[in-house]
C-alpha cells in the first residue's frame, strides 16, 4: 500500500499558528479577501475531526441556499488535501459528510430559524466542533448565540469541550452589529481574535500571481475599496456611494475584444416614477459595458404609461439592441416585488423576466463597487445613457443614517442605480464578482 505523507504546514501559513495553537474555545477569523482563512479554518477542522471518532462538527451559514458552493466544497477541499477522501461518504440530501467507519459527521445548515437548530440531535457522538462562516450575514449576536448555546451547553468527556470558530470580512461601516460585537470579543476570556490578509499568505503556490495582479489593479483604481476589501479594514461609509472615476466612457465598441452575453436589467416606477432599462454587454475579456438606457418618467405627464405600454416599450428596446448587437438576451432581470409588468410583458411576449433576489441596500451596492474597483466597467457615450450618469453622480447615503447598523441611501432619482445593482446581484457570478 502506498504511503501519502501530507505536510498541514505546506498548507497553513504561519501566521495562523497563534489563534489555532491558543487554548481558547472561541475562535475569530476576520480580514480581508484572500487571506486564506477560511482554508485554514476548513483543514484544521478536518485534522481535528480524525483526532476523535465520537466528534462531529457542524458548519453553518445564515442562508441554507448558499451552502453546497461555500461551506459544503470547502471542507470536500480539505478533505482532499489531506488524501483523507477514502474513508468519508459525501452526501448532499441532506448536506453531510459522513465518517464511513463510524458514523460521525460534517452537517451543515443554514440558520433561517435558529429554533430548530437548537432541537438538532446528534445519532453517533457529540457536537465538538463549531462553524459560523460569513457571520457578517447573521442579523446579530443573539441569533447566533442562540444556536451556539444549544450545544456549548452539553456535557461532554472529560477533557472535551465544544470549540467555536467564526470567520467574516468585516463590513465597511463601523456601526454594524459585527464590528462593535469583535471590538467587545478582543481580550474577553476563553477569545481569539484574529485578523489576517493577503499579505500573511507567505506559503508559495497558494495565491495566483494573477489574483496579486488583480488586487494591485483594485488599489490603483479604488483605495478605500482595496482597504475594505483586501485589508479588511472598517473604513466607513463616506457620503457619496460611487467613485465616479471608475465609470469609464468609451466613444465606441473595441475593436479588440467583443461582446459574448447580452443582460438587461429593470426598475419600475409605473404612474409614481421613473421606469428605466439597461442594455449591458459582457466582453470576451470580462468587461462590463452600458450600451443604451431606457428612461420614462411619469412627472409632469398628463396621460402615465400603464404596463401594457411599459411592456410594449421595453420589448421595442430590447429589439433594437438585439439587431444592433446581433444576440438574443442571456437573462433579463426585474425587481423582486415587480408583479405588474412582468406579467404584461409575458401575456404579450410569452417571457418572463428574472426576478432578482434583493440583498440589503449596503450589499447590493458591494457588488456595484467590486465591479467599478476592478476596472471592468464601460458606459458608451451616447445621449441616452447621460440619464446613468447623471444618476449615479448624485447618488448619496442619507447622512442622518450613517452613524447605524442600517444606512440609507437618498431615494431620489435612482432609478438606474437600482436597476444597475439588480443586474449585479443577479448576475454576480457571470459577471465575475466574488461573493
Amino acid at each position: 500500500m502506498q504511503t501519502i505523507v501530507v505536510d498541514p504546514n505546506t498548507m497553513i501559513c504561519p501566521h495562523f499558528a497563534n489563534i489555532l495553537y491558543s487554548s481558547s474555545l472561541n475562535k475569530v477569523f476576520k480580514g480581508g479577501r484572500g487571506s486564506t482563512k477560511s482554508s485554514v479554518i476548513s483543514l484544521q477542522l478536518v485534522m481535528d475531526f480524525l483526532k476523535d471518532k465520537y466528534a462531529n462538527v457542524l458548519i453553518m451559514r445564515k442562508v441554507a441556499n448558499t451552502i453546497e458552493l461555500s461551506v459544503y466544497e470547502q471542507i470536500k477541499w480539505a478533505i482532499y488535501m489531506l488524501h483523507v477522501d477514502s474513508i468519508f461518504e459525501f452526501k448532499k440530501s441532506p448536506y453531510r459528510i459522513v465518517d464511513k467507519r463510524n458514523g460521525t459527521a460534517f452537517y451543515f445548515s443554514g440558520v433561517d430559524d435558529p429554533q430548530k437548530l437548537k432541537s438538532m440531535m446528534i445519532a453517533k457522538g457529540y457536537v465538538r466542533y463549531l462553524w459560523f462562516e460569513e457571520l457578517a450575514e447573521f442579523d446579530s449576536w443573539q441569533e447566533v448565540d442562540t444556536v451556539r448555546a444549544s450545544f456549548t451547553r452539553k456535557q461532554l468527556p472529560p477533557g472535551a469541550h465544544v470549540v467555536t470558530y467564526y470567520s467574516y470580512n468585516p463590513p465597511k461601516n463601523p456601526y454594524e452589529w459585527i464590528n462593535e460585537w469583535v471590538t467587545q470579543r478582543e481580550g474577553m476570556s476563553n477569545w481569539y481574535v484574529d485578523h489576517s490578509t493577503y499579505e500573511d499568505v507567505t506559503l508559495p503556490n497558494i495565491l495566483s500571481q494573477d489574483y496579486i495582479d488583480e488586487i494591485n489593479t483594485v488599489k490603483s483604481n479604488d483605495f478605500d475599496y482595496y482597504r475594505w476589501m483586501y485589508l479588511g479594514e472598517v473604513v466607513g461609509l463616506g457620503t457619496n456611494v460611487y467613485n465616479m472615476d471608475n465609470f469609464q466612457a468609451i466613444d465606441k465598441l473595441p475593436e479588440d475584444d467583443y461582446i459574448t452575453n447580452l443582460y438587461y436589467s429593470v426598475d419600475t416606477g409605473h404612474e409614481v416614477s421613473a421606469t428605466t432599462c439597461g442594455a449591458y454587454g459582457l466582453t470576451k475579456k470580462g468587461n462590463v459595458i452600458l450600451l443604451d438606457t431606457y428612461y420614462y418618467s411619469p412627472q409632469g405627464k398628463t396621460h402615465k404609461k400603464p404596463p401594457s405600454e411599459l411592456s410594449r416599450d421595453l420589448k421595442a428596446f430590447i429589439d433594437k439592441v438585439t439587431d444592433w448587437i446581433g444576440k438574443q438576451p442571456t437573462r433579463m432581470t426585474i425587481d423582486s416585488a415587480e408583479g405588474a409588468l412582468d406579467n404584461q410583458f409575458y401575456n404579450d411576449f410569452g417571457t418572463h423576466w428574472h426576478k432578482v433576489n434583493k440583498l440589503k441596500k449596503v450589499n447590493m451596492i458591494d457588488r456595484v463597487q467590486d465591479l467599478l474597483a476592478q476596472g471592468r466597467f464601460y458606459y458608451l457615450k451616447r445621449s441616452e445613457n447621460d440619464i446613468f450618469i447623471a444618476e449615479h453622480r448624485k447618488y448619496q447615503w442619507d447622512e442622518k443614517t450613517l452613524q447605524s447598523d442600517d444606512p440609507k441611501v437618498i431615494k431620489e432619482d435612482d432609478h438606474c442605480c437600482d436597476a444597475f445593482m439588480y443586474l449585479c446581484v443577479d448576475n454576480e457570478r457571470e459577471l465575475g464578482l466574488k461573493w
